[in-house]
């Protein structure tokens, strides 16, 4: 006779109430990704909520971004412009991290103040279930990166900050991803020797935001290599668009596509609906959309179905 107690087999693919790995697995997981030679350039989907963690994880993606922009855009509709709260971003990273298996790359701007505001913001969004958490040194209120008109605070208050989110940390595994915005507002070569400072201070991954050309890249690459380094591939934006191979080629370790996702979902929905008003109906769009069954498998729904079914049959042999 089956045990009362046997438990539901197929337990893990209950994304979101079952088990998942830990923290600690994630963070050793992304770890080994920004690392290890053999896995070689680790391209970083970003995603604004959870449908779209579920969708760079079954794209088979090692990892997502929370990207900050996407947040503000998708779920408040308002500019990346540093209007979110510490904890509108700690309930998403809890919400999104919940939804998949995935390593998280947290955006948290600038911290949300100074060094020991940083120090609140990390250990809230660890215990969120970020993997790694990105900070940037530009003041508050932040604007995009590919914005216009920043303005940065001093090197030395970053690496401050950087120093005090380091000692803050719960899990030293957690990654930190330093940002610095300087070349839109000083140029390249103060941009390089901030980022070479944040690694002085602690930060595990550099990340130089919005170089202008394939030379910037390479300087980039050749004179802060040892360290895992970002490249944020913006669609129209300012740093050139090259192949994965090329960036690889120029030392980054992290091909970061912070909002195609996004974009790509704006465009599908801007079609969808012009379709239905001009049309009225949607049986001739529907080869255009994801069938009922696409639907209802990202979300697991044959796997809960049957769990449900497992317990209620315990309950009747209890």
């Amino acid at each position: 006779m089956t045990s009362t107690t046997a438990p539901f087999p197929d337990a893990g693919a209950l994304t979101g109430v079952g088990p998942a790995p830990t923290p600690a697995a994630r963070r050793a997981r992304l770890r080994s990704l920004l690392t290890d030679p053999a896995t070689g350039p680790l391209v970083l989907p970003g995603v604004t909520d959870a449908l779209g963690a579920r969708l760079v994880e079954s794209a088979g993606f090692e990892a997502a971004y929370a990207t900050g922009a996407g947040l503000a855009n998708a779920q408040f509709g308002i500019p990346d412009i540093g209007l979110l709260s510490l904890g509108e971003v700690v309930a998403h990273t809890d919400r999104i991290a919940s939804a998949t298996s995935l390593p998280l790359v947290v955006d948290a701007d600038t911290g949300f103040g100074g060094p020991v505001t940083a120090m609140r913001a990390v250990r809230m969004l660890e215990r969120a279930g970020a993997a790694a958490i990105q900070l940037e040194d530009q003041e508050m209120p932040k604007r995009c990166g590919h914005f216009d008109s920043h303005t940065l605070i001093p090197a030395e208050h970053m690496t401050a900050k950087l120093v005090a989110v380091r000692q803050a940390l719960e899990d030293p595994a957690t990654v930190i991803v330093a940002r610095t915005d300087a070349r839109g507002v000083l140029g390249i070569d103060e941009a390089i020797r901030r980022a070479s400072r944040y690694a002085g201070a602690g930060a595990d991954v550099l990340f130089v935001e919005a170089p202008r050309t394939v030379e910037e890249l390479e300087r980039v690459g050749r004179e802060l290599a040892g360290i895992p380094l970002v490249v944020n591939v913006v669609e129209g934006g300012k740093t050139p668009q090259l192949t994965l191979d090329e960036y690889a080629g120029l030392g980054f370790r992290v091909v970061l596509h912070a909002n195609f996702l996004l974009r790509a979902v704006i465009r599908a929905g801007t079609d969808a609906l012009a379709h239905l008003r001009e049309t009225g109906e949607t049986a001739t769009y529907a080869d255009r959309i994801a069938t009922w069954q696409e639907r209802q498998d990202l979300f697991h729904l044959p796997e809960f179905s049957a769990a449900q079914a497992h317990f209620d049959a315990v309950g009747v042999r209890s």
